[in-house]
């Protein structure tokens, strides 16, 4: 009953502590994405992260022709401290019952 308890979603921050160990995905400000194993968290949603993948997208406007022009770039960390504050989405890795 108890391992029933542990495994319960009581608030919001429950599902980031049931995704501890887990791969899990955040999006943060100024257009960036992360992908990488939850270490350890805190109330701030301030975050350790292993084997991060980033991905930065950047929208350029072209001077001659006004296109639009995106641009993705990649890198992968091997442990990344991320900061509550620039935190807008978390989501944990997908569970099927």
């Amino acid at each position: 009953m108890a391992a029933e308890e542990d495994m319960a979603v009581k608030e919001p921050l429950d599902l980031i502590r049931l995704s501890l160990d887990e791969r899990i995905y955040v999006k943060l400000r100024s257009e960036r994405e992360l992908r990488g194993k939850l270490h350890a968290y805190d109330q701030h949603l301030n975050m350790i992260l292993g084997d991060v993948e980033e991905t930065v997208t950047t929208v350029e406007i072209d001077d001659e022709t006004y296109e639009e022009i995106v641009r993705t770039s990649k890198r992968t960390i091997p442990f990344l401290f991320v900061r509550g504050d620039g935190v807008i989405l978390v989501s944990p890795p997908l569970r099927t019952v």
